[in-house]
């Protein structure tokens, strides 16, 4: 127990500095190139920190546990809005535009809805996997193909507080970010995943919470040191795109690898969770174009009371 509490502690710190070291680097790397960081969030960012899933969803796939592996997926994101958004706004209010309306939140709702007819199967399955990953490559491909006006998104913090690093060095710190932010999940999610089977917690609801959890502390840590810049155009393009990768990218591969089969659970409770609260972030970003502070709240709330739930 004592050695679960250490890697948790030593999680957490891993997990801050590996968040501020991505965050400036990605930053830089965006004025470097003159590319939105809204852009940077969706692709660079969103990417690096769903790096933990991936590892995380194969292993779990691989060692024949397809309810850890499905659960920590859609766990994943059902964080991603409840608890990182959630908390993001109830730091300050994220505002956006109509274009990332338009597309990167109606995209992310359109592969949630896609995924439910693969559930229905009982299996996702390599043909699956592929229409997966073919969706992924369109709207990359979309994304980068768009002009620059079309992606500058809300305003953001007054881009002479990000440090003049030079391509190599923003790369390489985006790499340490990235190693850091790995290190810190793998390690808070091991310390996490012990105590909670010793309270004989099943599978589906550790992937389903500590292990989406702990996964997506990557977002979280990254999420936070941007709020405190007030950097919204990264914590929303991070947030966004980690959904979509989750989806596409980590369910299409961990499938390539090896298919998995869907729990009942998943239909009858998680999926919904997920639909519920990825339709609600559209209702809330449509009406003001911001989330408020009592909207994260809000959001935060729900995610909250669904853990509760699985748990108790």
């Amino acid at each position: 127990m004592l050695l679960s509490i250490i890697l948790i502690v030593v999680g957490i710190g891993l997990l801050y500095g590996g968040g501020e070291v991505l965050v400036t680097s990605a930053k830089a790397m965006a004025l470097r190139f003159g590319i939105s960081p809204l852009v940077i969030g969706l692709t660079i960012v969103a990417f690096a920190t769903s790096c933990p899933e991936l590892a995380a969803t194969i292993t779990a796939s691989l060692r024949g546990a397809s309810d850890m592996a499905l659960g920590n997926a859609i766990g994943s994101n059902i964080a991603n809005i409840g608890l990182i958004l959630g908390l993001s706004a109830m730091m300050f209010p994220l505002a956006t535009d109509t274009r990332f309306l338009r597309r990167e939140v109606a995209f992310m709702g359109l592969a949630t809805i896609g995924i439910y007819p693969v559930l229905l199967t009982g299996s996702i399955e390599r043909w699956h996997a592929t229409i997966f990953l073919g969706a992924l490559a369109f709207y990359l491909v979309t994304l980068l193909k768009s002009p620059q006006s079309d992606l500058e998104g809300a305003p953001t913090a007054d881009e002479d507080d990000t440090p003049q690093l030079g391509t190599a060095v923003a790369g390489l710190g985006v790499a340490l970010g990235v190693g850091l932010l790995v290190g810190g999940a793998q390690a808070l999610v091991h310390g996490a995943s012990d105590i909670a089977r010793s309270f004989g917690v099943s599978d589906r609801v550790v992937g389903l919470t500590v292990l989406a959890i702990g996964t997506s502390l990557p977002e979280l840590a990254t999420s936070i040191v941007a709020a405190r810049r007030r950097e919204a155009d990264i914590i929303l393009g991070n947030i966004i795109g980690s959904n979509i990768f989750n989806l596409l990218f980590i369910l299409g591969v961990t499938a390539m690898v090896r298919p998995m089969a869907v729990a009942s659970g998943v239909l009858s409770l998680d999926y919904w969770v997920l639909l519920a609260l990825t339709l609600g972030l559209a209702v809330l970003l449509a009406t003001t174009r911001t989330l408020t502070r009592w909207e994260g709240a809000l959001l935060f709330l729900a995610w909250s009371g669904y853990v509760g739930y699985l748990f108790f």
